[in-house]
């Protein structure tokens, strides 16, 4: 592979495999916590503003670790040590989260928990050099990952269903079970990757001008697909009437996420990934129209599915992308997309929170707007 660390045949599927086992277990404990926050913050008093700052924080202020987790991943040619220090990060801040009795404390804690994510760019960067399909490879470990997010739901349902439940319990039950995400992470091979002199700043800048472009598309599309499911659980459960009803729609966004994040990925090794995330972002269009004009059970359900298609097509293809366009600097490209995405979560979070409070139907619209506008940057987008 010139100019990028070789493809490491030996250990590359049992990586992506056990990397995939540690995110699914994380994730199990993720989604427990991540469907109820919206309901949580509101029962403490937080209104539209604070969940969408909670939305953009769960993102944006982690954004600068990742960035910093990818480049020093670089910087000393080693991947693992980052790995596992952000997943026992988000571990023990969702320990932690238990004793929260506001919504201030509760966003605070969930944006903390969030520095664990330093782990994603080191992370993807060994999933790039584990082999050469990477839209599949990327596209297994979203499937495990979003299959954890599955159970994780389908666990919080039963427990709201069957029993009386509080919400410090059912995140306590979720930290617990996330820390099994640290077993599989011993058991993975750090691959060789060669050791970066370049500073991050210089390493920033020395990326390639196609990338940045991706980039800046990918900030833009964002900006309309910023953590867009807390709000939706929200409008779900104001047309169904049931916060039960409302994860059970949760719950089919993530089957449809989970089941068709492989297909997509062997899509986009075939025709390109340009193409397919295209399609991407046009069905987020229609995603935000649905909900802005359409009120029904039956069509929720409908546009659940449609957005668990949404992150299916651009989740794990739109970091493939960055990794075919990042030559031998894939940490560092890895944690400046995800840093960049992540900033732009936190103030998108913030005007859809504002634009909720005036009316659903015209934050909804602006999705629809922001989403299209992405889609007519990406035409630009050269391969």
């Amino acid at each position: 592979m010139k100019k990028e660390d070789k493809i490491d045949k030996k250990n590359g599927s049992k990586n992506i495999t056990l990397l995939g086992s540690s995110s699914l277990f994380n994730d199990i404990g993720s989604e427990m916590i991540a469907p109820i926050l919206p309901f949580y913050i509101s029962s403490l008093g937080g209104g539209g503003v604070a969940i969408g700052l909670l939305s953009g924080l769960r993102e944006g202020l982690s954004s600068l670790f990742k960035l910093l987790g990818g480049w020093l991943s670089d910087k000393i040619g080693k991947r693992m040590p980052f790995v596992f220090f952000g997943y026992l990060l988000s571990v023990i801040f969702r320990f932690l989260l238990i004793i929260a009795n506001s919504w201030q404390a509760v966003i605070s804690f969930v944006g903390l928990e969030r520095i664990g994510k330093l782990r994603d760019a080191p992370r993807d960067a060994i999933i790039a050099v584990s082999t050469k399909k990477r839209g599949r490879g990327f596209g297994l470990h979203q499937a495990m990952d979003t299959a954890g997010g599955i159970i994780g739901t389908i666990i919080v349902i039963l427990l709201f269903w069957n029993f009386t439940i509080n919400f410090k319990l059912i995140i306590l039950i979720a930290a617990g079970i996330s820390s099994l995400s640290l077993v599989p992470l011993f058991f993975v091979k750090d691959p060789l990757a060669k050791k970066s002199k370049e500073g991050l700043f210089k390493g920033i800048k020395n990326l390639n001008k196609k990338l940045k472009y991706f980039i800046f598309v990918a900030s833009i599309f964002t900006i309309a697909n910023f953590g867009l499911y807390m709000f939706l659980l929200l409008r779900a459960r104001d047309i169904t009437g049931s916060i039960i009803y409302a994860l059970a729609l949760y719950l089919l966004f993530n089957i449809a996420w989970a089941s068709l994040s492989i297909f997509f990925g062997n899509l986009s090794d075939k025709i390109g990934r340009k193409k397919v995330l295209m399609l991407g972002y046009l069905l987020l269009v229609a995603v935000g129209l649905g909900f802005a004009y359409f009120s029904s059970i039956i069509l929720s359900v409908i546009m659940f599915i449609l957005y668990g298609l949404v992150y299916a097509i651009t989740q794990s293809n739109q970091r493939a992308f960055v990794s075919d366009l990042s030559g031998k600097m894939k940490g560092t490209a890895l944690g400046f997309y995800q840093a960049v995405t992540g900033a732009v979560n936190i103030l998108a979070g913030i005007v859809a929170g504002v634009l909720w409070d005036i009316n659903f139907s015209i934050m909804f619209i602006y999705i629809s707007a922001v989403a299209l506008i992405s889609a007519i940057l990406l035409i630009f987008v050269k391969e």
